[in-house]
Parts: C-alpha cells; sequence; structure tokens
C-alpha cells in the first residue's frame, strides 16, 4: 500500500515537471522552457528532488524496508539472537585482549626479528641434520640387523656341526 501511494506520488511529481517543462498541452516538440530565473530554478528542483526519489526507490535496500515487515525482521533478529550473543563475547574477550597488544613486549617484535630470523635458520639445519642422522641410524641398524642374523645363522651352524661330531664319537658330558 505505501509503495504504491510513493509510486503514484512520484508519477505525479513526473507529470508536474513534465507540465513546467513542456507546458499544459504536454507537446514535446520544440517548446524550451521559458519563464523567469525563480521559475528555472523550480524545474531544476523538481527536477533535482525526482532524481533523488529515484535513486532511493532503485535502491534495491528500499524493496526490503517496504516489503518486509517490521515483525519479521523482529524474527529474524531473535532467531539470530544467540549467534548475535555468542559475536558479542568474543568481541568482549578481543577488547579485554587490547592492552596486550599495548604492552612492550609486542612493541618490541621488531626488535626482535632478526633473533628470530636467525634462530629460524639454525631450526632448519637443525631440522635437516636431524633427518640424516635418522637415516644414518636407519642404515646402522640395518647393518647391525644383518650381522646378527648371519652370526645367528654361524651359531646355528656350529651348533649342529657339534652336534654331528657329538653323535659320531659318542661322546657324553661328563657327570658330575
Amino acid at each position: 500500500m505505501a509503495a504504491l501511494s510513493e509510486v503514484q506520488r512520484l508519477q505525479a511529481r513526473v507529470e508536474e515537471l513534465e507540465r513546467w517543462v513542456y507546458g499544459p498541452s504536454g507537446a514535446r516538440g520544440s517548446r524550451k522552457v521559458r519563464g523567469s530565473h525563480s521559475q528555472v530554478c523550480s524545474v531544476f528542483d523538481l527536477a533535482t528532488f525526482l532524481v533523488e526519489d529515484l535513486i532511493k526507490y532503485l535502491d534495491p535496500e528500499y524493496i526490503d524496508r517496504i516489503a518486509i515487515p517490521d515483525a519479521s525482521k523482529l524474527q529474524f533478529i531473535l532467531a539470530e539472537e544467540q549467534f548475535i550473543l555468542s559475536q558479542v563475547m568474543l568481541l568482549e574477550q578481543v577488547d579485554a585482549l587490547v592492552p596486550m597488544l599495548d604492552s612492550a613486549s609486542i612493541k618490541a617484535v621488531p626488535e626482535h626479528a632478526a633473533r628470530l630470523q636467525r634462530l629460524a635458520q639454525i631450526h632448519i639445519q637443525q631440522q635437516d641434520q636431524c633427518v640424516e642422522i635418522t637415516e644414518e641410524s636407519k642404515a646402522l641398524l640395518e647393518e647391525y640387523n644383518k650381522t646378527i642374523m648371519l652370526l645367528s645363522k654361524q651359531f646355528v651352524q656350529w651348533d649342529e656341526l657339534l652336534c654331528q661330531l657329538e653323535a659320531a664319537k659318542q661322546v657324553k658330558p661328563a657327570e658330575e
């Protein structure tokens, strides 16, 4: 309803402007605006107000303002109440932490940037060394396992050989 009356009001203003520009007959031929300076200013003012109203009515938010009743807007806000409250709590936490951002420790960060860069380089070097040591350790463990495996096989072979020799001589262990 309100939108329709505003459109009708806008249309009436356009018609009034056309009457000022083209005259009462509305012929749009070669007629030019004639009259006193105040009449020309009035036509200009009317055209300015008309353009401002057109801009207002063409704004997408204007449609939302007139199409969505206040009760619906209230329901939207109430539906988001918990989210809004959580955001308020987070903003309060941020506000409480703002003094820490102004602390001397935070302000001194640029002074420590060079030291931090050096420490980062040392850390990267140590990581590289750690990878190398890990690879070397794996290789040593593999060699150790191979050696133990070969020694175990050798001891098994010697045990079998010893058992065969004892069986051949039929030597019995000494009893005490």
